[in-house]
C-alpha cells in the first residue's frame, strides 16, 4: 500500500528510531516498502537500513535530489516522504489508513502531513511548537519534518520534488495548495539535536528569513550559499 523513502546523509544516529516506528505498520501491511536514498554516508547509515531490509538507493546530494529518486524506486501507489530523525508516534499508520482509504473511495488528490513535535521537553520546545502549528493554520504550510503522504499519480502530476538544494519541501507543499493538504491528527517526534546545538532563537530566526526571502523569490540556491 504505502512505500515510504527516507533521505539519508550520515543519518545513523536517529535512523533506527525512524526505522523501528515503521516495523508496526509493515506487520500490519500498511507499509510495503521502506527507501533509503543515500547522498554519500560514511558512518553506520546503509548498514542500519540493510538490517532493516530498506531498498537502498544512492543518490545526488541532497534532499530535493535524494527525495525524487526515493520517489522513482517506490513500487507502491502511496508514497510518505520522512526525514531520517523524524518519529511518527505510535499507532500514526491507523490513521494514515483511514486517509488512504477515503481518498480512495472518494477518488479524492489530496496530501497529508502529521503534527510537528521536537524530543525535547523544554518550554522554548513547546513554543516552537505552536509557532509551527499556527504557521501550518494560517499559511497551510508543513515542512518536510512533518512527513508528507500523497499518492504516487498525484506526486507525478504535479511534477514531484524539484533539484533544489533547500526549500524543496515548501516547494512542492505549495504546489499541492491548501484545499488538497489535509493535518493529521498524530505528531511527527523530530529531533531537537539541531536547535540545542545552534540555539533555538538562532535556528528559528534562521528559518525565518530563508522562508522569507523564499516567498520574496530569491533563488533556493542563493539562500543556501547565504546560510548554508
Amino acid at each position: 500500500m504505502l512505500t515510504v523513502i527516507i533521505p539519508t546523509l550520515d543519518s545513523g544516529e536517529g535512523l533506527t528510531s525512524t526505522l523501528a516506528a515503521l516495523v508496526p505498520a509493515a506487520c500490519e501491511g500498511v507499509v510495503a516498502q521502506v527507501v533509503v536514498t543515500d547522498g554519500g554516508s560514511s558512518d553506520e547509515t546503509l548498514a542500519i537500513a540493510e538490517g532493516f531490509g530498506c531498498d537502498i538507493v544512492e543518490a545526488a546530494r541532497g534532499r530535493g535530489p535524494q527525495l525524487a529518486a526515493g520517489a522513482r524506486a517506490a513500487r507502491h501507489e502511496w508514497l510518505l516522504f520522512l526525514h531520517a530523525d523524524t518519529v511518527p508516534e505510535a499507532g500514526w499508520y491507523q490513521e494514515v489508513a483511514v486517509f488512504i482509504a477515503e481518498q480512495e473511495q472518494n477518488e479524492r488528490s489530496r496530501a497529508a502531513a502529521f503534527r510537528f513535535a521536537l524530543d525535547d521537553g523544554s518550554r522554548r520546545a513547546r513554543l516552537l511548537e505552536r509557532v509551527v502549528a499556527l504557521r501550518c493554520a494560517v499559511l497551510a504550510l508543513p515542512f518536510g519534518d512533518q512527513g508528507l503522504v500523497i499518492a504516487r499519480r498525484h506526486y507525478e502530476a504535479l511534477g514531484g520534488f524539484r533539484d533544489l538544494p533547500l526549500m524543496e519541501d515548501v516547494d512542492l507543499v505549495r504546489r499541492i495548495g491548501r484545499r488538497r493538504l489535509a493535518r493529521l491528527r498524530g505528531r511527527a517526534v523530530t529531533s531537537a539535536a539541531r536547535y540545542r546545538e545552534r540555539g533555538y532563537a538562532a535556528r528559528m530566526m534562521r528559518n525565518f528569513v530563508c522562508l522569507s526571502l523564499y516567498y520574496l523569490r530569491v533563488p533556493p540556491r542563493v539562500i543556501a550559499r547565504l546560510y548554508g
